[in-house]
């Protein structure tokens, strides 16, 4: 049942007076619930609901915590039906995408613990005591990755589920051994409350610290802020636009202490599409296109909104096909209002810049918060010229850069903004025939392409899901993947420490037999 109410740990609260109810874009009118606003009081209550648990939480065997995320897994999965209709009515979204983004909430948080079961990923080091070296002895020195506190993460619009109240922020700072306070994503709170109250219920039978868990209300930016700005918060977590992320991260960086802000604030995810592999397959790669630009009404951080190329037959006819291919689609709704006048703003104002060209748009009646999707043209030039050009439009919109030749195709690729992704299209041989275009896209991007789409993010140890500012705050680190981990970590080094003191992943005996660096070897046997 939805109540409306904030989780401050396992206690449910509505003190606040201010409400607000979350909307459904399809039939264009609100929902049946009402949701209380977290205020100062309640914010403040689970952060120190959250240190407390820190102290306790931490230190718990790893085989502890992911029995705790694998029963998040069950408990979501519990949620049956419900779920997934309420996810269907605050979105927009279809049936199979809210099953399947379930099914993908599961699977990270079930990675998340073969990653604990495992154990390896703590980086334990160990450099034994020298006494007897000369000129001077070298102490033992022990080293591995532990976390650093209570974790904010703020809940993404486009994913409800996989970027959201369990997403990858909470199921990896989880793991990690940081509690976690969701700031609630206004758009679809009650998916949000149902799945907090699995995540409540999984730490309860489980037997972890009340106060592991939050999950805050939220219809504008001041609980965002509090929570950001509160002296005990260690690190955030944020989904969303540049605007959104940046704010979050001055704000951090004005704190007494300053924290890390991990943002993904979205890509135009530049393609190249080179002249010879347009011989082949135009028609094929116009067609795949066409379905990743609209593909859940172009709502994707990794939606292609730009394609580059080289001017010639191969290209034109690419543009062509792709421009009859698009206009076949059917419209999709998107997630909000607010989402779907946005995009027509921005949209807008690209079509509207000088020298652009329309080279495709769906005209026929839509219904409201549907997206009519649009490509355009505009030469290379141009584009380097105007950087209004360079932004991304969240939605099924794209812009086709026409270069004249390879030097000023590199051009515009090396004038780009740090991305998500780049996808180069291609054959084998003219990819050994432009290395510059190989090595420009690499500076550039956090995930390398070739020869598909980027629409599609897999959750695995080899997913990046990042990138150069500002696709994210720091290039360094994944959202997506079980290294997402490492954000909520920093390394300690114990020196000279008695064994019996020592976290067990430093000890002499390796009881959980994990791969560590002693004294320069990487092995899994006992000292």
């Amino acid at each position: 049942m939805i109540t409306g109410k904030n989780y401050i740990g396992e206690e449910q609260s509505a003190k606040s007076n201010k409400t607000y109810q979350t909307f459904d874009p399809k039939l264009n009118i609100p929902t049946q619930w009402t949701f209380y606003e977290a205020d100062h009081e309640e914010i403040n209550a689970a952060v120190e609901k959250a240190t407390k648990a820190f102290d306790s939480y931490s230190k718990l065997p790893q085989a502890e915590r992911a029995h705790f995320l694998n029963t998040i897994a069950s408990e979501i999965e519990a949620l049956g039906e419900q779920l997934i209709t309420v996810y269907m009515l605050e979105s927009g979204m279809p049936e199979g995408r809210a099953r399947g983004e379930r099914g993908r909430t599961m699977g990270q948080l079930k990675a998340f613990a073969a990653l604990l079961m495992e154990g390896s990923w703590v980086e334990a080091t160990i450099d034994t005591a020298q006494p007897a070296r000369e000129p001077m002895p070298k102490v033992d020195l022990r080293k591995m990755l532990l976390p650093i506190g209570p974790i904010a993460v703020f809940g993404s619009s486009n994913f409800p589920l996989a970027f959201s109240t369990a997403g990858g922020d909470t199921a990896s700072a989880l793991a990690a051994g940081c509690p976690v306070i969701v700031k609630s994503h206004p758009m679809h709170a009650g998916t949000g409350e149902l799945v907090a109250s699995a995540i409540i219920k999984a730490a309860q039978k489980t037997g972890m610290p009340d106060g592991v868990f939050s999950n805050l209300n939220s219809s504008d930016v001041e609980v965002g802020q509090m929570l950001t700005m509160h002296p005990k918060i260690k690190g955030v977590g944020f989904t969303g636009s540049i605007n959104g992320g940046m704010a979050l991260y001055r704000l951090a960086n004005q704190r007494r202490e300053p924290i890390p802000v991990f943002a993904e604030m979205g890509s135009i995810n530049p393609v190249v599409a080179l002249p010879e592999v347009l011989e082949e397959k135009s028609a094929y790669w116009a067609a795949q296109y066409a379905g990743s630009i609209t593909m859940g009404a172009g709502q994707f951080c990794t939606n292609p909104g730009l394609i580059i190329g080289i001017k010639g037959a191969g290209f034109t006819n690419f543009i062509t096909k792709l421009s009859a291919e698009i206009e076949k689609i059917e419209p999709t709704c998107m997630l909000h209002p607010n989402i779907h006048e946005g995009y027509e703003r921005g949209k807008q104002e690209l079509s509207k810049q000088p020298n652009i060209k329309e080279v495709a748009s769906f005209k026929d009646t839509i219904a409201p918060n549907y997206a009519a999707q649009k490509v355009v043209t505009v030469e290379a030039g141009d584009f380097l010229a105007n950087p209004i050009l360079h932004r991304e439009v969240f939605g099924p919109f794209s812009i086709v850069v026409q270069c004249t030749d390879k030097e000023e195709l590199v051009k515009v690729i090396d004038h780009l903004e740090g991305q998500l992704t780049g996808t180069i299209l291609g054959t084998e041989g003219e990819i050994k025939n432009f290395p510059e275009v190989a090595n420009a896209m690499v500076n550039r991007v956090g995930r390398i392409i070739f020869n598909g789409v980027p629409t599609g993010v897999e959750v695995c140890p080899s997913m990046m899901h990042g990138g150069p500012f500002p696709a994210s705050t720091d290039s360094r680190f994944t959202s997506v993947g079980t290294s997402a981990i490492k954000r909520w970590v920093r390394p300690v080094s114990f020196q000279s420490w008695p064994e019996e003191l020592l976290p067990e992943a430093l000890r002499n005996s390796n009881a959980q037999g994990i791969m560590r660096l002693v004294d320069g070897e990487y092995t899994d046997r006992n000292i």
